[in-house]
Formats: C-alpha cells, sequence, structure tokens
C-alpha cells in the first residue's frame, strides 16, 4: 500500500474512533436465539431479523442436516453447469406456490437478487424509479444498469406520479421499492403504487426480505397485506431473516422475466449454487409456514406489547406496523453509547448511525421475535428506560 493511501485510510479510521462511530463485531459464543451468549455474559438478544424464532428451530436444523446427507454440502459449480440439484429445482417451485407466483430464481442471498434483476431487464432507453429510502442492495443494483434513474420521496405518491410522468419517454419503466422498510419498520403503499403502475403503464419489484413469512393473512407478506397478488411483477426476498436466517434469496415473479434471468443474470451465472443445507432447512420453513403459521401471531403480539409498553414510558418511536421498532435518539454518539450501556445491562441491540440512517436520524432498531416472552420484553422496556434516565434521554 503506498504511503498516501494508508494515510488516508488512517484518518479515516481515526476519526470514526473519536466519533465513536467504529462498528464493533461482537463475537456471539452460542447460536441464534432469543437468549445469546455474548463475550460469556447471557443476554437477551433484541436486534436479530429472526423474526418467526426458527434460526435454531430443531426441525428446520434437521431438515439441513438430512439434505446435507442426501445432497452433500456443496455443488463446487454454478447452476447451468453441474450445480442443480432436484433439491433447487423443489425449493423453487415451492417458492413460487406460496408466494403465488409463476416461477422462481435462486440465489447465494437477496443483496444478489437485487443486484441480478435491473441490468438484464433495463438499458439505456429505460428508466427505474426508486423509493429514496430504499435498502442499499436496491440501490447497488440499480447502478449495475444503464437506466435513466429517478428518484421520489418516501411513500409519496404524489412525487412517484411526477416521477412517471417524468419518463413517460422511456421505453420501460419499473418502480422498485422495499416492503418494508429496514430502518423505520413501515410498510410500502403497494395499493397505491400498483394502481399508479397500471395508469402509466410501468412495471412494479418489491423486496419483501423483512416481510416474508411474518405478514399478511397466511404469511405470504406485504404484497399478500396490501391485496395486490398478481399485480407485483417481481418479488426479491431472503430465506436468512424470518425464513431461517441462514442465508439464500430469490426472485419470484412472471414467467417471461425469470426466464430472462436465468440466462442473463451474472450473480446466478458467475456464482455457486445454494447449498443443499440451505435448500433443505428453507423447505422445512416453508413446510411449518404452511401448517397454521403460528409464529407470526405471536411475532406481532410481540411487537405491539413491546411497542405500547415504550410509548408509555415516553420513548419516541417511529410508527409502524411490523416487528421493527425503531426507538429515536437523533444524536449518533448517544445511540451508540445508549446500545453500550444497554448491553452491560443485559439486553442486545446496536445504535444506528449515517451512513445507515440520514445525518441526524440515529436510533436504537428493536426488533421483535416469536421466542420472546413477555418478561423478556418487559426487562428490555425496564432496561431502556433505566439508560435513558442515566443518560438524561427521559
Amino acid at each position: 500500500m503506498n504511503e498516501s493511501v494508508r494515510q488516508e485510510l488512517q484518518a479515516f479510521f481515526t476519526e470514526q474512533q473519536k466519533q465513536g462511530l467504529l462498528k464493533k463485531e461482537r463475537v456471539l459464543t452460542s447460536s441464534q436465539s432469543r437468549s445469546i451468549e455474548v463475550g460469556s455474559k447471557h443476554v437477551l438478544n433484541f436486534c436479530a431479523n429472526n423474526y418467526l424464532g426458527l434460526s435454531n428451530n430443531k426441525d428446520v436444523i434437521q431438515a439441513a442436516k438430512d439434505a446435507m446427507d442426501t445432497w452433500g454440502y456443496g455443488l463446487s459449480s454454478v447452476r447451468f453447469i453441474c450445480g442443480t440439484q432436484q433439491v433447487h429445482k423443489t425449493l423453487e417451485k415451492r417458492i413460487s406456490s406460496f408466494l403465488r407466483t409463476d416461477d422462481t430464481i435462486l440465489f447465494s442471498s437477496c443483496f444478489d437478487a437485487n443486484g441480478a434483476l435491473f441490468e438484464p431487464l433495463l438499458g439505456e432507453t429505460d428508466a427505474v424509479i426508486s423509493d429514496e429510502l430504499n435498502h442499499a442492495s436496491i440501490i447497488d443494483g440499480i447502478r449495475l444498469c444503464k437506466a435513466e434513474r429517478l428518484r421520489y420521496k418516501h411513500s409519496d405518491m404524489e412525487s412517484l406520479k411526477d416521477c412517471l410522468k417524468q419518463s413517460q419517454h422511456c421505453r420501460r419503466r419499473l418502480i422498485a421499492t422495499d416492503g418494508v422498510f429496514s430502518m423505520d419498520g413501515d410498510i410500502a403503499k403497494l395499493k397505491e403504487i400498483c394502481t399508479l403502475a397500471k395508469e402509466f403503464d410501468a412495471l412494479v419489484m418489491v423486496d419483501d426480505s423483512h416481510a416474508t413469512g411474518y405478514l399478511g393473512p397466511t404469511g405470504r407478506g406485504t404484497v399478500e397485506l396490501c391485496g395486490v397478488e398478481g399485480q407485483v411483477d417481481l418479488i426479491t426476498t431472503t430465506f436468512g431473516k424470518a425464513c431461517g436466517g441462514a442465508s439464500g434469496g430469490c426472485i419470484s415473479g412472471n414467467q417471461l422475466l425469470i426466464d430472462l434471468y436465468r440466462q442473463r443474470a451474472r450473480p446466478y451465472l458467475f456464482s455457486n449454487t445454494l447449498a443443499p443445507a440451505i435448500c433443505g432447512g428453507t423447505l422445512k420453513v416453508l413446510d411449518l409456514l404452511e401448517q397454521g403459521n403460528p409464529f407470526k401471531d405471536l411475532t406481532m403480539r410481540n411487537a405491539k406489547h413491546f411497542r405500547r409498553l415504550m410509548e408509555e414510558a415516553g420513548f419516541d418511536l417511529v410508527k409502524g406496523e411490523t416487528a421493527i421498532v425503531p426507538v429515536m435518539v437523533y444524536d449518533e454518539n448517544k445511540a451508540v453509547a445508549m446500545a453500550d450501556a444497554l448491553l452491560a445491562k443485559g439486553i442486545y441491540v446496536i445504535g444506528f448511525c449515517y451512513p445507515v440512517v440520514p445525518k441526524g436520524r440515529a436510533r436504537i432498531r428493536v426488533q421483535l421475535s416469536a421466542v420472546h416472552t413477555a418478561e423478556d420484553i418487559e426487562t428490555a422496556v425496564s432496561a431502556f428506560v433505566s439508560v435513558a434516565k442515566e443518560m438524561k434521554l427521559l
């Protein structure tokens, strides 16, 4: 490394450390669950995407083991060479059935799925119209295509309509949105978005990673919740959150579009196929979801209980109806310090600061799970109140 690069990087890390904003990797010495071990201390975990509590589910783990015994550890190949097993085709068919779409294509993560989605479909004569608070994977995927890029104000339908009018000269237009926005926990206005898409002859894609499995009457996500099944052209989602928590993702949707991605999606063509164990575990998750899915009701009950107690205590929460409950702190240093103080009291949460959230919008993002107990939630709220009073935030 040359000296100028070294000095620039050292200055960056020095400044981040001075501001207390260096991201720490805390090492778990246990499996993922409601209670975890961090640094030889047992703490309650309120910051995992483990919405349904299936990350340590014995049936899911056994299904993953069984798949490995049957299909092996890995394929050492991409899908179109010698990396497609029957278990991959079975999983694609089951996801399509669950999401009520034509077909599905698997990726090693939803980040890869979003990285694959835009470039094969959109060229220089097209446009992509994106919510300003979309996930980083959508933003990065858009960067890979040559389409005209427009952003609309967060969940502002007049702003979206203006973008659709501005792009009427384009051959194709694609509206891209999260189903649930991961930092605020609010739900996209999919019914209104689909209405505008129909009016202006645009396509719609929804990243439902923070919704699949627990939102909607049967857990099929925001597309089901908002009553727009059949109106969304492409759904991307992950198996790494509510659906087992390991890894893997997909694009699911219209048959012709999925056929296009099998021929042109670079992360699919040039990256190893999904491990058989992930396929087996995810298939078991789908079994559990389709057998009544009692987990999602527990998740939402816990989220409502936590939100109510925190509001009664006087905390400033972002409004929402999901398992994500952001506790606003606004000051970046205080958000990080608050998370550290909560960890010392046995509550594991993380302070989120710029660039993950806009400047001046620092918060503690709390995420509820089906496996949290009422006692866990009351313990967490008590710790929040204690720390907030110590820091003079209440």
